[in-house]
Formats: C-alpha cells, sequence, structure tokens
C-alpha cells in the first residue's frame, strides 16, 4: 500500500520536478569548488617522511598523494584490502580507500561507506555509470573524479569494493555543535571547508560548516579524527521533527529503520556527514539524481526547503551510528 502511495504521489510531482530542475542554485556550502589557482600546483615532496600519533608507518606527502597506493597508517587496523580498494587500477581506476580511507570512515567531500549495504554501494555506482546519479555542481572535484571513476570500473571491481566496506563498522566521526557564529572559513583544495588562516568568526545564518578537527592530520589522511559540523541553534530539534514525520510524506525511519541506521538494501543515515546528506536531498529534489532507486525518496524531497534540508541533515549527523 505504501508503494502504491509512492507511485501516485509521484505521478503528480513530475512536471513540477521537471518545471524546478533548472532554477537552483546549489549552497557553495555543500558543495565547495575552489577556484583554479594561477601557475602549476607544487610538486609533492618526496624526502621528509610524516608520521601520525599511535602509527609506526611513515609516509611522504608524494606518499600521501599517491592515489593508487593508499597511505595506510593502521593496517592492522581494519581487514586486508582488496586491490581495487588498496591500489585501484591504472589509468583511470583511483584506489577506492584513497577518498573513502581504508576504514571507510569517508570525508565531507565524498561519502562514508562503512557498513553501507553492499548491494546498495554497487547499485549508486553503477547508477552513476548509466548517468542517472549526476550532481548539482559537476565542477567539484571530488565528485567529477568519482564519476570517472564509475566509468572505468568493471562492475566485478565494485562488488568487491562494495563488499569490502560493507563490513567495516561505521564509527561516530562528525562532532555537531549548535551555533550562531562559527570560525571564518575557507576552501581547501580537497573540496573541503577549513578555518580561514586569518581567524575571526562570520555569522553562520542557514549554512552547515563541517571541517576537520586537526587540518594537518586530515591533510595525512588520518582515517582516525574526524570531523565537526556547525550548525544552526534549534536545527536538530527541528530535524528530529521532520525526520520523524518524513516532511509530510513518510517517516524516514520507514524505509532507513527505526534507528536510521539502515534497513536491508537501504542506507544508513544516522551519524554521517551532514554535507553529504544535504547534498542527495539537494540532486533528488532539482533531478539530477535519478533513477529507480530514490523514487521512493521524491515525495520526501517534493516541497523540502533549504532550512529542511539543514535540519534534517543536523539532526542526522547528530545521532549515534
Amino acid at each position: 500500500m505504501r508503494k502504491y502511495g509512492i507511485v501516485l504521489a509521484l505521478s503528480g510531482l513530475m512536471l513540477a520536478g521537471a518545471a524546478v530542475a533548472q532554477s537552483h542554485t546549489p549552497p557553495i556550502w555543500a558543495y565547495p569548488v575552489l577556484p583554479p589557482a594561477p601557475g602549476a600546483a607544487a610538486k609533492p615532496n618526496d624526502t621528509v617522511k610524516k608520521s601520525l600519533p599511535g602509527s609506526k608507518v611513515h609516509f611522504t606527502d608524494a606518499g600521501v598523494s599517491d592515489r593508487f597506493n593508499v597511505p595506510d597508517w593502521f593496517p592492522s587496523a581494519h581487514a586486508p584490502m582488496p586491490q581495487v580498494v588498496a591500489h585501484g587500477r591504472k589509468p583511470a581506476v583511483f584506489a577506492c580507500g584513497y577518498c573513502h580511507l581504508p576504514n571507510g570512515q569517508g570525508r565531507p567531500e565524498n561519502a562514508s561507506l562503512a557498513g553501507q549495504p553492499a548491494a546498495y554501494i554497487l547499485e549508486q555506482v553503477m547508477e552513476m555509470k548509466a548517468g542517472r546519479r549526476k550532481t548539482s555542481q559537476p565542477t567539484m572535484g571530488s565528485i567529477k573524479a568519482m564519476y570517472a571513476i564509475a566509468a572505468a570500473a568493471t562492475p566485478a571491481e565494485v562488488k568487491i569494493a562494495a563488499d569490502y566496506f560493507s563490513k567495516l563498522k561505521y564509527k561516530k566521526w562528525i562532532r555537531v555543535v549548535e551555533v550562531t557564529r562559527v570560525p571564518k572559513f575557507d576552501i581547501s583544495s580537497h573540496n573541503m571547508l577549513v578555518k580561514a588562516k586569518g581567524g575571526g568568526t562570520e555569522p553562520l545564518g542557514m549554512r552547515i560548516a563541517e571541517m576537520p578537527e586537526n587540518l594537518d592530520r586530515v591533510e595525512l589522511r588520518d582515517p582516525s579524527l574526524g570531523f565537526v559540523a556547525y550548525v544552526p541553534k534549534g536545527s536538530i530539534a527541528r530535524g528530529k521533527k521532520l525526520v520523524d514525520s518524513g516532511n509530510g510524506a513518510f517517516p524516514c525511519a520507514s524505509c532507513h529503520g527505526q534507528d536510521l541506521k539502515g534497513s536491508g538494501d537501504v542506507p544508513g543515515l544516522a551519524g554521517r556527514s551532514p554535507s553529504g546528506i544535504v547534498r542527495q536531498l539537494y540532486d533528488i529534489k532539482y533531478g539530477t539524481r535519478t533513477g529507480g532507486a530514490v523514487d521512493p525518496m521524491r515525495p520526501e524531497v517534493a516541497t523540502m526547503t533549504d532550512e529542511n534540508r539543514v535540519d534534517i541533515a543536523a539532526y542526522l549527523a547528530s545521532l549515534k551510528p
């Protein structure tokens, strides 16, 4: 009966969705794009070895930057990585563990894959390959890279990676803090928000500022230290009401599980990146992410406002995974 209701709702939303698909501007804080820098990028240093607290291994800047050899600082903390996760396949399939980290925790500019259903991970990469999962900000570097990887990867490679990440346990990774003012921030070369070098604060407004707890360690791709998400005052309580009600459609728990940690092949939302959640809600509403897998979401996002997306993402990110 619920699926029948979704089909009826979708039929009424198709024209409305088409009408708004071209009249929107993605929020830059959720889709951070660094303006092109003049001149060539500096070549990574391959002489000075770096270290991280608690790790027995060392990597140079060049080693940290090698997308075909994951800088694995804590190899005993996870199962052995398959070839495609640890090294990828030259020339176009970067190592999955480079961006999503060996423990699958991910970063704001991509997705946390640890503990997500293998079938869902496989499905979404195949949706990218087929052109049904696109983005509202195609110039965002991390997203561009993922689409290129999806186009080049074989279904067998994606399945191997999906099986690996699905067996990892997702841990609390994001500290959510309600504020009215936030540290001034810039955009890094890795499509992340980072504290401005000049310091200071600015009004947060109706935004989410998700930044590294320690930029130096995150730049070294430390898989043990996460992020802080500054969210508007009152957004967590407002988001809970929206999630519980389904924003006037179906409660989120009806598909994502009572604890919002996923159900069957439906992904978990609890404790995941609020920036990533906002991007997906935005892309689905404005028709850049399509396909049968997200059709049940269309009634949920049809009337969703910018404020609704911020509140929902703040609440979900605050939950224990």
